[in-house]
């Protein structure tokens, strides 16, 4: 039920939404359809960026319009989700300044290259930034995030290659252009493309799990990702259950469809999961939260047996410590997963475009590009209400 208001820490975007949390809003907000957003040629010479300068810091600054090459493309940014990575990287210092990041990003086409025949200007797209070569040892063991190929970021907005959807334009590369674009339905919004590339690599992960029709599975988590694995396990037919310490996000995953949430800091969730799986455990345990104590609670919720995928744990220097037995004795797995995969790639852009996946709704707070370090700010410590942030390019 849409009761409730949610005002954007952005004052120059604001939307209404909703939050099934203690004033019992729901996290969407009212999305102005930005699909109409028409091509036009790049300004010469220069555009504006959010540039990642270390410490933390990402400053709006004037750089230079990439230029492309045959095979290429340029498309100007409309929409740009702030990942998780994306907040690593800046404030732990992961990449060396300067570099302009944003991967999860949807625009439209202003400039091709000579040999370019899949996109045109004025066509809407959605772009991936990794895309594997198809044919290494790896690819042809379906890890495709391993491969070399795929390793290589293949959208630029200048500097280092690393997204660049903190700009107002990007450069795509050209097996991007070939086999990592995806043009948009003319109903689906830029706002709502973005969402292609994070719920390929959630879709992946659930897949890595092997969570199955009829599992009683566990999300620990539930910002933005653990959302959507906590949705697509449920696509996958599982009962799914969440443990989150907001309030907020607790209401908000069961309006989303968890069977029941928990608030972990408010009693016994091992006896609380116990309770509801005949004392086993869940058939999976989905972690997505980068925090290195929750590895061993994960793994004391799952059965014996069992499954734990950890989603967040892409930290170089983080360590983990659980206890032997779980694994040794208990034959519980611990999966990683990381990235998109290419096999879920027409898969994931269908579940969005075909609005089979509420991604509008996951939408709590829009920013435009000035705006960009509030925006950080507040995906890096987010409020009761907060879930998806997005940047605006307007």
């Amino acid at each position: 039920m849409y009761i409730g208001k949610i005002s954007n820490t952005g004052t120059a975007i604001r939307g209404s939404g909703a939050l099934i949390g203690d004033s019992l809003t729901q996290m969407s907000q009212t999305i102005e359809h930005i699909g109409s957003h028409h091509a036009h040629q790049p300004k010469r010479g220069h555009m504006r960026a959010g540039v990642y300068r270390g410490n933390g810091q990402v400053v709006v600054e004037s750089v230079p319009i990439p230029e492309i090459g045959e095979g290429e493309l340029l498309f100007r940014v409309a929409a740009c989700g702030i990942c998780g990575t994306d907040i690593k990287k800046i404030h732990h210092g992961f990449v060396p300044p300067p570099q302009i990041l944003g991967h999860e990003l949807a625009g439209t086409v202003v400039k091709v290259g000579a040999g370019v025949t899949k996109f045109r200007p004025g066509d809407r797209v959605v772009s991936f930034h990794h895309i594997p070569c198809g044919a290494c040892f790896y690819c042809e063991r379906k890890l495709f995030s391993q491969c070399a190929g795929y390793k290589k970021t293949g959208l630029t907005a200048g500097f280092d290659p690393n997204g660049g959807g903190f700009a107002e334009y990007v450069r795509a590369m050209p097996w991007i252009v070939e086999r990592g674009m995806i043009a948009l339905p003319a109903d689906v919004s830029f706002e709502e493309a973005t969402f292609v590339e994070p719920v390929n690599t959630c879709l992946k992960a659930v897949r890595k799990a092997r969570i199955a029709a009829g599992e009683q599975v566990l999300i620990i988590g539930q910002g933005p990702i653990g959302m959507l694995l906590m949705i697509l396990a449920k696509y996958e037919g599982a009962d799914v259950y969440a443990s989150d310490p907001m309030p907020g996000r607790r209401a908000a995953s069961l309006h989303f469809g968890a069977k029941e949430v928990f608030d972990p800091t408010a009693g016994n969730l091992q006896k609380e999961i116990r309770q509801r799986t005949g004392g086993r455990g869940a058939d999976a345990v989905l972690l997505a939260v980068p925090n290195p104590s929750l590895v061993p609670e994960a793994l004391a919720l799952a059965r014996p047996g069992g499954r734990v995928l950890l989603f967040a744990h892409n930290d170089p220097v983080l360590r983990l410590d659980f206890p032997a037995a779980a694994v040794g004795v208990e034959e519980k797995e611990i999966l990683g997963s990381y990235s998109a995969s290419v096999d879920d790639q027409a898969e994931s852009a269908a579940l969005v475009f075909e609005r089979r996946l509420p991604v509008r709704e996951l939408i709590s707070h829009r920013f435009p590009l000035e705006q960009i370090a509030e925006a950080l700010e507040l995906a890096a410590h987010p409020k009761d209400n907060t879930l998806k942030v997005v940047i605006r390019h307007e």
